[in-house]
């Protein structure tokens, strides 16, 4: 089989380590429209629970990425210069270019060579394929093109984010919430390398408009977030990597593939970066592209079974984080409340945990908060 895989991020640069892997007789051209070592961003996160599913499918892998993977057990909240860990969430990161390097290193090892700094034009460039793989992005050319075949939905959210780093070192995926003259900020910040973090600040539509954020340059505004994290950041400054401020896309297809040609990762979905979900899901969509295909004799049937298959799982994830991004549209009103009720109130934002659950995962955390509430306080 001959296939064209578009964009060299993760689900792409996976989907064709996989299949190549599996299938070493097939035909594999990988394009890539940045060289091989451009991203943007810094460090992406995966839960405990992700990491096991692709063990089960991949532990090679998983090996080969664990060893650079900083790890975790809590999540610690910061709000009015007060400190509450949440225990039992574990996660690990690594940096989204020692990723992509990981995978690159895999995808060469199994006798595909991407395709850096070529960019394709038009969806006809790639006629002859018998598969068109579509992990092109938020941005995605191939969505763009057959909008209405795919019923593509594209929106956003209110909040502004800018996506910074710092070589300050955080001990746990953490968040700081900060009330200012002008309005509130949120920052979520973790290691992802022993002396690098990432460092996202938000803000909501009103704070970024006080601040007269529309007119600031990239430098005025890091420059801004230091002073508003100061405290947070104890001496150390943000680093800029295209960090200009955006609103989070929601991107949502309805159908998912078009004749041979099937979407992947953001060009097909996108989930709300609270949740920390977006690498794992399109990691998780070549897993699953790939056994649909090995399921199926003809390429259409396949791509018919991938949705079939995987979309009710995508929309669980999906309907999560968009409870989870409504939760952050409205964090200056938490804000106000009491700490344990407000770390409540952050850790149940998804609808995926209930008491039983949290009592069963963060029993240190669940037993302070019970007994501030029988204690009539929420601190």
């Amino acid at each position: 089989m001959r296939i064209a895989v578009i964009g060299g991020g993760p689900g792409g640069l996976y989907f064709a380590y996989l299949w190549k892997k599996r299938h070493p007789g097939a035909r594999i051209d990988l394009f890539e429209q940045n060289p091989a070592g451009a991203t943007w961003g810094f460090g992406v996160v995966f839960s405990e629970q992700a990491l096991e599913f692709l063990r089960a499918d991949d532990p090679d892998t998983v090996e080969a990425i664990a060893p650079r993977m900083e790890s975790w057990k809590n999540i610690t909240l910061h709000l009015r210069g007060e400190t509450v860990e949440i225990d039992g969430v574990g996660f690990s990161s690594i940096g989204r270019l020692e990723l992509l390097t990981i995978l690159q290193a895999r995808v060469r090892a199994v006798g595909v060579e991407p395709r850096y700094d070529t960019t394709i034009q038009s969806v006809d460039e790639l006629d002859g394929y018998d598969l068109i793989v579509a992990a092109d992005g938020l941005n995605s050319l191939v969505r763009r093109t057959f909008e209405k075949e795919f019923a593509a939905s594209v929106s956003h959210s209110s909040n502004k984010f800018a996506w910074y780093g710092t070589s300050k070192r955080f001990e746990t995926l953490s968040q700081t919430f900060v009330q200012t003259d002008l309005g509130s900020f949120n920052a979520h910040h973790y290691r992802y390398a022993p002396g690098m973090s990432t460092f996202l600040v938000e803000c909501d539509a009103a704070t970024w408009q006080r601040y007269g954020f529309a007119d600031k340059t990239i430098e005025q505004s890091q420059a801004i977030c230091e002073q508003v994290f100061a405290s947070t950041l104890d001496g150390h400054a943000l680093v800029s990597n295209k960090s200009v401020w955006r609103n989070f896309p929601w991107i949502w297809n309805e159908r998912w593939s078009l004749r041979n040609t099937v979407l992947i990762g953001d060009a097909l979905h996108s989930a709300h970066f609270s949740i920390g979900s977006g690498t794992r899901l399109a990691i998780e969509d070549a897993i699953a592209l790939v056994k649909a295909l090995e399921a199926e004799a003809d390429v259409s049937t396949a791509l018919e079974r991938y949705q079939a298959e995987r979309k009710p799982i995508v929309q669980k994830l999906v309907k999560a984080a968009r409870t989870s991004a409504d939760w952050y549209e409205k964090f200056p009103e938490h804000m106000q409340l009491g700490l344990m009720d407000f770390a409540y109130s952050y850790i149940t934002r998804s609808g995926r945990i209930d008491d039983a659950r949290l009592r069963a995962m963060s029993p240190a955390f669940m037993a302070r908060y019970e007994a501030s509430k029988n204690h009539g306080t929420s601190r």
